[in-house]
């Protein structure tokens, strides 16, 4: 009918595009769409800056996530800090009693946890604590954190 007027537009289902592209960065942080770790976490700094919310879903997801590295997970729960302190407390748990994680890991979990909630610090430190499998030192920094937080354990 209008053949100039239909070549005006793409083809591709592309062409019609919403304005607001927070549902393709949402997606975007699905780790099954990443080659490593590190490209899910800067997907969820760009969707940080769109939409707080939704960023703070992909950051807990990482931190919580077993299959991913010890240090992203620690990088994903800093991060979630900032954007939602609140949100912060389980990933920041789930990493500090998650036996798989390396030690330093697991303290530096659980230091970020007393800063965005002491109370929930303490089960984190106890955990660390009492685990006969991590070194010496770092038990006895879990414990020296659990006496800061909580006196009377």
């Amino acid at each position: 009918m209008f053949p100039l007027a239909r070549s005006a537009w793409p083809r591709t289902s592309q062409a019609v595009r919403p304005l607001d592209n927070r549902t393709d960065l949402a997606e975007k942080a699905d780790s099954a769409m990443y080659e490593d770790d590190e490209d899910r976490i800067d997907a969820a700094e760009q969707l940080a800056e769109r939409n707080p919310h939704a960023a703070a879903e992909a950051f807990s997801a990482i931190a919580c996530d077993q299959g991913v590295g010890d240090e992203v997970r620690l990088s994903a729960a800093e991060l979630l800090a900032d954007v939602d302190p609140r949100a912060a407390a389980p990933a920041c748990l789930a990493i500090a009693c998650d036996q798989g994680v390396g030690d330093e890991v697991r303290l530096s979990a659980a230091e970020l946890l007393a800063g965005v909630d002491p109370r929930g610090a303490a089960p984190a430190c106890l955990a660390i604590a009492r685990d006969r499998t991590v070194g010496d030192e770092v038990r006895r920094s879990a414990a020296e954190q659990l006496t800061a937080l909580d006196p009377s354990a």
